[in-house]
C-alpha cells in the first residue's frame, strides 16, 4: 500500500504530460519558458487573484514577500510552531524573530485568540516591532482567516498565508491562496497538487508587490538584466516543472472531491479509538494529510507497530514542534512553552491519503487501528 500514489495519477495523464514535456524540450525554454506564464494565469484564475508568481521551491514562496515587505532584524514575525521549518526558517533567514503561538487543539492551526496576546506581549515588551503574521494552513485545512484578518487590521500587520498544504482547500467560496496581504504555496511532489521536483507560488492581489517580487526573483533585476535594483534571490521555477503542474492540474479539482470522499470514509470507520479531524462549518479540506490522535505516545507507536505489520505505511507530523529544535534553541523556549502542540506532536500520526486509496484498504486501515 501506498502512503501517496503518484504512479495511478500519472497513469491518468501520462499521455499528455509526455506531450507537455516534449513540448518543453522542443522550444528548449527550460528557465522562463511560456508554459511559467500559462500555469501562473491558469492558477491566478482558480484561486480567484490578480497576480500569480511562480518560484523555485515553496520555502522561496514564503522568503520572498519577507524580502519584499523589508523584513529584518528587529522585526517580530508570528506564527506556529506546529508545521515543517520552512515557516519559520526564512524568518531567521532575514535575521527577523520567530514568535511562536500555540494551536488549536481540535484544528492544529494557530489559535486567533492566542495570537492577540502574543502580539500584545511583544508590543509591551517593546524589544520587537510585529510585522507579519504567518499562519499555516496545516493538513489541507485553511486557518481561521475571518479571525486572522481583523487581528492583521488591527495591529497594521502584514499577513501571509502558508498554503503549501492548503492549496485547494476553501473556506465559503473564498479559495486557500486568496487570504491575507499574500499566500505562498508548494509543489513538492508529496503536496495535494505537485510537480515532479521542487516548485512554488505566490498568491496576491496588490500591483506593486507583485512588481516587487518578479524582481527578487531573479537576482533583484530592474529594467535592465544587468541594472540589479535590489538584493533578489536565483528563485525561478523550471518550465519542466510548470508543464508537469499545468497537467496534473487537469485532475486537480475532481482530485479534491476524490480526497474527500476517502477522508469521510475514514471518519465514518474509525471509532472513538482514536480522535479524527475536525472541519468546521464552511470549511473545506484538501486533505494534504489525514492525521488521527492517539491516547498518548505509547498507544501512537503500538498503533504504527500493527499497521506497519500489515505493509500499511504511517508518518508523523510533527514529532519535534520548533520551539523544541536545535536551530531555535536561541530563543530560549522551555517545555510547557506551547503546551497543545507539544502535546499534539507526541499523539499525532498520519494515514495514507490520495484520491485513488481503495475502499478496501481503507477499511483495512480502519480495522487493524480498531481492533
Amino acid at each position: 500500500m501506498q502512503f501517496i500514489d503518484l504512479a495511478k495519477q500519472q497513469s491518468l495523464i501520462k499521455t499528455n504530460l509526455d506531450k507537455r514535456i516534449q513540448e518543453v524540450l522542443a522550444h528548449g525554454q527550460y528557465i522562463m519558458g511560456p508554459e511559467i506564464k500559462e500555469m501562473e494565469a491558469q492558477l491566478a484564475e482558480y484561486v480567484g487573484v490578480k497576480h500569480c508568481v511562480s518560484c523555485s521551491s515553496g520555502t522561496d514562496a514564503l522568503l520572498m514577500p519577507l524580502m519584499a515587505w523589508g523584513v529584518g532584524p528587529g522585526d517580530a514575525i508570528f506564527t506556529t510552531p506546529f508545521t515543517f521549518i520552512a515557516t519559520a526558517e526564512v524568518i531567521q533567514l532575514l535575521g527577523a524573530t520567530p514568535v511562536f503561538v500555540d494551536i488549536d487543539p481540535r484544528t492544529y492551526n494557530i489559535s486567533a485568540e492566542l495570537l492577540d496576546i502574543a502580539i500584545n506581549q511583544v508590543i509591551e515588551q517593546g524589544e520587537l516591532n510585529p510585522k507579519v503574521i504567518i499562519p499555516v494552513d496545516l493538513f489541507g485545512l485553511p486557518a481561521d482567516y475571518a479571525a486572522l484578518e481583523l487581528i492583521s487590521k488591527k495591529y497594521d500587520l502584514k499577513l501571509l498565508e502558508d498554503a503549501a498544504q492548503g492549496f485547494g482547500g476553501q473556506i465559503g467560496n473564498r479559495k486557500a491562496g486568496s487570504f491575507g496581504d499574500a499566500a505562498s504555496t508548494s509543489f513538492f511532489p508529496a503536496k495535494p497538487l505537485g510537480c515532479y521536483g521542487d516548485g512554488g507560488a505566490i498568491f496576491t492581489d496588490d500591483d506593486e508587490l507583485y512588481e516587487t517580487l518578479l524582481s527578487i526573483r531573479v537576482h533583484g533585476q530592474g529594467g535592465d538584466k544587468y541594472d540589479n535594483v535590489r538584493i533578489g534571490i536565483n528563485g525561478r521555477m523550471d518550465t519542466l516543472q510548470a508543464a508537469v503542474v499545468l497537467e496534473k492540474f487537469t485532475l486537480f479539482p475532481s482530485e479534491i472531491k476524490l480526497r474527500n470522499q476517502v477522508a469521510a470514509q475514514y471518519n465514518a470507520l474509525l471509532s472513538d479509538r482514536v480522535v479524527t479531524p475536525e472541519v468546521k462549518d464552511g470549511f473545506t479540506s484538501v486533505w494534504a494529510q489525514y492525521s488521527i490522535l492517539a491516547k498518548d505516545a505509547s498507544d501512537r507507536a503500538s498503533l504504527q507497530a500493527k499497521l506497519k505489520d500489515a505493509d500499511i505505511p504511517t508518518a508523523v507530523y510533527y514529532p519535534i514542534p520548533l520551539h523544541q529544535q536545535t536551530a531555535f534553541n536561541h530563543l530560549g523556549h522551555q517545555t510547557g512553552d506551547f503546551p497543545v502542540s507539544e502535546e499534539m506532536s507526541q499523539r499525532i500520526f498520519s494515514l495514507p491519503m490520495h484520491p485513488y486509496l481503495e475502499t478496501a484498504d481503507i477499511e483495512k486501515i480502519c480495522g487493524i487501528i480498531n481492533g
